[in-house]
């Protein structure tokens, strides 16, 4: 009886009390992963703030793509965002529902809003709870309004007033980021991050003016400037660029050992592709196969494009709130035409015309064709074999320690923190040098998502090397496997690839030779922003009471000033910190510097300048530029 009565006073009870409802604005606030993705400081270019200004330039977007408003104004200044349209402005009535309430919004309404990105109104909703400060006004017909929201509630509100300003029309939005525990804190904003985002705008809606603090962004070419001004290598043939009613396509070949593509819907940069882009992938590889009528492998057509399509759909259908993946399968809700029909007819027929008007490219195309058919071929049976070996390895490799959830699982997997989190875009792979350090983060990881390949030593130097060497060499060969890149990002096993080196002379050096890897391979990997650095601390500076981890030689004095009589350890490697640390270092709090890549960075000038042949050059460049400083710090632990 006693065991009975103790076993009920643990049961924790439910009933009506314990059943809660939250608004619109409380609920976006305590899952804002489900609405904005993950939160961030501002590090990452997929970092929520960054997702807040979208979505309110978003809407501004959408009034330019129905033909209102030509200018869109964005100004970032010390975190606060602005953001000025000249469209037709929300209604005045519904301004304080259409960003509080959820499912409120014009887009419902085909009529108004045809070929929107934002449908489900919840955008600006998100901004407005996620801010510490938000405020809408809108001008339309000689009146105005505005009100102003803190963390989603309603702090004023002027009422539709008579207005005879100078602002005879248009939407501003002006919002801080809250920086509250749990959300952005810390946050800053990378003018670099939103110049992308920007440009990516202008790319796409040819015709239209965005300024950012000052600066103004268009496009008179649209995709053909977009391939134009990203591209790291020099296209063989001038760009092919067609248009058509809902639909734009860019396309070149180069020298690069895969294909590359920049898709997009409705305006939307859908960075992880979708049935749109794969769609288009496809088209390629058929309408060239039958331009040419010669039995050549799809695989060869499409190595070394470079690609871009934008198409617009009615009610798309994204994989998620951020919208980087499209999942639409039809170009409308009512069905009608399929995507992959729709693209398909499109490249088939202005992309054949264009070959038969344009001898001079296909001749150049041909040629590529031809030489990526000869290079697969004789790598044929180092390929064969070299499949074999990975499939075993991939089972049971030593040096893989993998994980359990991977992004090419084909249903998001949640989590048991926030069921709004998706923990496939989580799955991280570690590239370690030794086993030694792979073994800290072995012992520290998060099983689930975090996988551990481990080195030996240092890998080959690939530059200049045929794509044999990644067959050839089991290292490499195993990597590829792990990653399963071979044919493309599509089933990519974990969204980030992390290599994790000593912070000294052969860990940068290993760091350069995995990079020139990856540039020289799969250049994809690191365009599409899935290559990281691991920044690991170098110092710890503790006393009696308290720890400080510190990643540079500023973040070291800071600490010993801080703490008195501090001791202080200089870690040598990866290896040397307890896995109890490592398990801070690669969690929550992780380090991590994103590898990116710019036009003006000419990937083969880079790779050449600097893991190329050119000794003297190079050494009269280190010699040239050579910095020494004294380390104020003992290799072992000291007192101060």
């Amino acid at each position: 009886m006693a065991e009975q009565e103790e076993l009920n006073m643990n049961v924790v009870s439910y009933g009506d009390e314990n059943i809660i409802h939250l608004d619109d604005m409380e609920h976006i606030r305590r899952r804002p992963g489900m609405y904005i993705g993950k939160l961030g400081d501002g590090s990452h270019s997929d970092d929520g703030i960054y997702v807040l200004i979208k979505e309110s330039i978003d809407n501004s977007i959408d009034e330019f793509r129905m033909g209102e408003g030509k200018v869109i104004e964005v100004t970032v200044q010390d975190g606060r965002v602005r953001v000025r349209d000249y469209g037709r402005g929300i209604p005045l009535g519904k301004l304080v529902d259409v960003v509080s309430m959820l499912n409120t919004g014009g887009k419902y309404d085909s009529k108004a809003f045809k070929k929107s990105v934002g449908l489900n109104g919840v955008g600006t909703k998100a901004v407005n709870a996620l801010s510490s400060y938000f405020s809408v006004q809108s001008f339309r017909e000689g009146k105005t309004r505005k009100a102003e929201f803190a963390q989603g509630k309603l702090t004023s509100d002027t009422g539709i007033q008579d207005y005879n300003g100078a602002e005879r029309r248009g939407t501003i939005i002006e919002f801080v980021p809250d920086n509250s525990k749990g959300l952005f804190e810390n946050y800053k904003f990378r003018d670099e991050t939103i110049e992308e985002l920007l440009r990516n705008y202008a790319y796409l809606n040819t015709g239209l003016t965005l300024v950012y603090n000052g600066r103004k962004y268009n496009s008179k070419n649209g995709l053909l400037d977009l391939l134009t001004e990203n591209m790291t290598v020099e296209p063989l043939y001038p760009i092919i660029h067609l248009q058509g009613e809902d639909i734009e396509i860019a396309l070149t070949h180069t020298d690069q050992n895969s294909d590359e593509y920049f898709s997009f819907v409705n305006g939307q940069h859908t960075i992880q592709g979708g049935t749109h882009q794969t769609a288009y992938r496809e088209a390629i590889g058929r309408t060239i196969k039958e331009f040419f009528n010669k039995n050549q492998d799809l695989a060869d057509i499409r190595n070394g494009v470079v690609g871009a399509i934008a198409i617009n759909v009615e009610e798309p259908v994204f994989e998620s709130q951020t919208k980087v993946k499209l999942g639409s399968k039809d170009m409308s809700p009512t069905g009608g035409v399929s995507v992959n029909k729709f693209v398909n007819d499109f490249v088939k027929q202005q992309l054949d015309n264009y070959l038969h008007k344009h001898p001079e490219i296909t001749e150049v195309m041909l040629q590529k064709i031809q030489d990526s058919e000869k290079e697969r071929k004789a790598i044929a049976g180092v390929t064969k074999a070299a499949r074999e070996r990975a499939k075993k390895n991939l089972v049971n490799n030593p040096k893989l320690r993998d994980c359990q959830i991977h992004l090419n699982d084909p249903k998001p997997v949640k989590s048991a923190k926030d069921a709004d989190d998706d923990l496939r875009l989580e799955s991280c792979i570690f590239i370690t040098e030794g086993l030694s350090a792979s073994g800290s983060i072995t012992k520290s990881r998060d099983v689930r998502t975090q996988a551990v390949f481990s080195l030996r030593g240092k890998p080959l130097n690939s530059y200049g090397l045929s794509k044999s060497v990644v067959y050839e060499n089991e290292e490499f060969n195993c990597l590829q496997s792990a990653l399963n890149i071979e044919d493309g990002l599509d089933d990519l096993r974990y969204n980030k690839v992390i290599i994790a080196t000593d912070a000294d002379v052969d860990g940068m050096h290993i760091r350069l030779l995995m990079l020139t890897f990856f540039l020289q391979f799969f250049p994809d990997l690191v365009k599409k922003g899935h290559v990281y650095i691991l920044q690991t601390p170098l110092f710890r500076v503790k006393d009696k009471t308290q720890i400080r981890y510190c990643y540079s030689e500023e973040e070291r004095l800071a600490a010993i000033e801080a703490i008195k009589n501090p001791e202080i350890t200089r870690f040598k490697g990866l290896g040397e910190i307890s896995p109890d640390e490592f398990k801070g270092f690669i969690g929550g709090d992780i380090r991590l510097d994103q590898v990116k890549l710019r036009k003006e960075d000419s990937v083969n000038e880079l790779l050449a300048f600097y893991m190329g042949k050119n000794t003297n050059e190079r050494q009269n460049f280190i010699i040239d530029n050579l910095v020494i400083e004294e380390d104020a710090v003992e290799d072992e632990t000291i007192d101060n």
